[in-house]
């Protein structure tokens, strides 16, 4: 039950965080959202920074989780390439308000150690991009500065996830994406 409940405190700050407006979402707004007392949701987290940790770890683990299976289902660099970014970019379609907590947007004036952990996961990220470009050329041949164009890569990412959440999430993130991918990866 009380894993059930933890859940259920993550999941309606998610659902909190999907607000084109923005709000600053205290403790006492999400108590009240689940019509619950503050002295409940700290049952079960020490801190509001450790609610937005769950968060963080939830994407950790679907990301990562979808980046492996990526990685061994698909032998081929360039594809792989494209498999990654099209889950990175879909995966914040389908959670506006993950990609609020991708961004750092919902973690303004939180523990900083939680956009700590977010810049490392994009690095993770970029080391992954970096990889798959390696065996890309080594398939195709075509030489390419492999830390540079995982760079730019995680970088069309970041920047399309914040496009999306600072427009209310009017601007899709895989708008334009079969154009844009071809300039990405064949460079």
């Amino acid at each position: 039950m009380a894993g059930e409940r933890k859940q259920q405190i993550l999941e309606t700050l998610a659902k909190m965080l999907e607000s084109p407006k923005r709000e600053k979402i205290t403790t006492a707004s999400l108590a009240a959202r689940l019509d619950v007392s503050e002295a409940a949701l700290y049952r079960h987290f020490a801190s509001k920074a450790q609610m937005f940790e769950g968060l963080i770890v939830f994407i950790e683990e679907t990301i990562f989780g979808l980046i492996n299976k990526i990685s061994t289902e698909e032998p081929d660099g360039q594809k792989q390439i494209q498999r990654i970014i099209s889950m990175l970019l879909v995966f914040a379609e389908k959670n506006p308000g993950m990609a609020r907590v991708l961004i750092g947007d919902a973690l303004v004036n939180e523990d900083e150690k939680l956009l700590l952990r977010i810049n490392q996961m994009n690095d993770r990220i970029e080391v992954t991009l970096k990889q798959s470009l390696r065996i890309a050329e080594t398939q195709t041949g075509h030489k390419v500065d492999a830390e540079a164009q995982a760079n730019l890569m995680l970088c069309y990412v970041i920047g399309r996830w914040h496009q999306f959440a600072k427009s209310g999430f009017k601007r899709k993130p895989m708008e334009f994406v079969q154009q844009q991918m071809t300039s990405l990866i064949n460079h």
